[in-house]
C-alpha cells in the first residue's frame, strides 16, 4: 500500500519542491440502512494524498480494514460474499478537486471532488461534494456520499435483500498533513 501511495504522488508531482499533503489515519465509515437490518462499519486506516500545486488527490482503503457490524459473521460475509475482498482488497478514489483551493491560509471551502471511484474492481466516474478546510499545517476533509450496489457489481442474494441496502451511505473524515512534517 505504500508503495502504491509513493507511486501516485510521485505521479502527481509536477514540482519536485512542491509540498503534498498525506495521511494514513483517515476514518472511512459505511451505513446500510435496509428494511429489517442497520448495518454499520468503520476503518480509521484509509490513507490519502492530496497535491495543492495540481488540485490532484487519491484514496485508497483496505477492505478488510473496516470494523464493526452486528457480528463476526457478517464481517465475514461481508469480505467474502459481497466485497471479494481477496479478490479485490482494496477501494479507491482518484482524481481531481474541481474547484480552487487556497491551501497557504486557513479557510474552509465546499468543493466538488471529481474522480474514479472503484469498488469491487468496477470504476465509476464520480463527483463528489466535500468540506476541505485548511488550518496550519493540515488539511481536513470530509465528504458524505451514496454508493449504489449495482454501480460495482455487488449482488445481494435474494435471501437477504431486505438486511442490506441497495445503496450504501458512506462518510469520509481525514486529516491530512504536509508531507515534510
Amino acid at each position: 500500500m505504500r508503495i502504491l501511495l509513493t507511486a501516485l504522488l510521485f505521479l502527481f508531482s509536477t514540482n519536485a519542491d512542491a509540498q503534498k499533503f498525506s495521511c494514513k489515519n483517515g476514518t472511512i465509515k459505511f451505513v446500510s440502512k435496509a428494511q429489517l437490518e442497520l448495518i454499520q462499519a468503520a476503518s480509521d486506516k484509509l490513507q490519502g494524498i492530496l497535491d495543492p500545486a495540481t488540485n490532484q488527490f487519491a484514496f485508497l482503503i483496505d477492505m478488510k480494514s473496516f470494523q464493526g457490524f452486528n457480528s463476526g459473521l457478517q464481517r465475514q460475509h461481508f469480505n467474502d460474499n459481497y466485497m471479494e475482498s481477496e479478490k479485490f482488497p482494496m477501494s479507491r478514489f482518484s482524481g481531481k478537486v474541481i474547484e480552487q483551493v487556497n491551501y497557504t491560509q486557513d479557510n474552509a471551502t465546499e468543493v466538488r471532488a471529481k474522480g474514479e471511484l472503484e469498488i469491487h474492481g468496477q470504476k465509476q466516474v464520480r463527483i463528489i461534494k466535500s468540506k476541505i478546510t485548511v488550518k496550519g499545517n493540515q488539511v481536513s476533509i470530509q465528504a458524505q456520499f451514496i454508493v449504489p450496489l449495482s454501480d460495482h457489481n455487488i449482488t445481494i442474494p435474494k435471501i437477504v435483500n431486505q438486511k442490506i441496502a441497495t445503496e450504501i451511505e458512506v462518510e469520509i473524515n481525514a486529516t491530512l498533513l504536509r508531507s515534510d512534517q
